[in-house]
């Protein structure tokens, strides 16, 4: 288990970076409901050159495997997201995997190798997720208007295959 979010979780590990690092103005927050669930909820605009908003959680190193995958339970609100992982806290690009929320609680399994490399969220010319391990997963929002959002979220595991 990376995290299991749940009314006793410490959820001061993760924190909001919004596109205000840039100049923009979105916002975004990060709060345990009283089910237990982490709930990543704001706005992004795309006004003053912004449009992201994200909520990190850095851990100690976990070793992954070429064929392991990421599961996560959540409940979206009908947006695309993006999960996001680092390699190595020193990287400055991601590996990303859009996900389309439909509204109702769902689980996905992302193997680590559909992952792709990006930056400032420009596709990379590397290869897909080859690392053997991470040091950091982000769910980002950034799809281009001025939306709210909000998505709950009840666990991130690591499927070791």
């Amino acid at each position: 288990m990376i995290f299991d979010f749940n009314k006793n979780a410490d959820i001061s590990v993760w924190k909001i970076v919004d596109d205000r690092v840039m100049g923009g103005i979105s916002q975004g927050r990060f709060s345990l409901t009283d089910e237990g669930y982490g709930k990543f909820h704001g706005l992004v605009t795309t006004e003053s050159n912004g449009g992201f908003s994200s909520v990190d959680y850095n851990f100690n190193t976990l070793e992954v495997g070429s064929k392991d995958k990421l599961k996560v339970r959540l409940k979206g609100d009908g947006k695309i997201y993006q999960l996001r992982v680092k390699a190595f806290s020193s990287d400055r690009h991601n590996y990303i995997k859009e996900i389309s929320t439909s509204g109702d609680w769902e689980t996905f399994e992302i193997p680590l190798a559909y992952m792709y490399p990006s930056w400032r969220g420009n596709k990379l010319n590397i290869p897909n997720f080859d690392k053997d391990q991470i040091t950091s997963i982000t769910i980002l929002i950034a799809n281009g208007k001025r939306e709210n959002f909000e998505i709950l979220l009840d666990s991130i595991e690591l499927i070791k295959s």
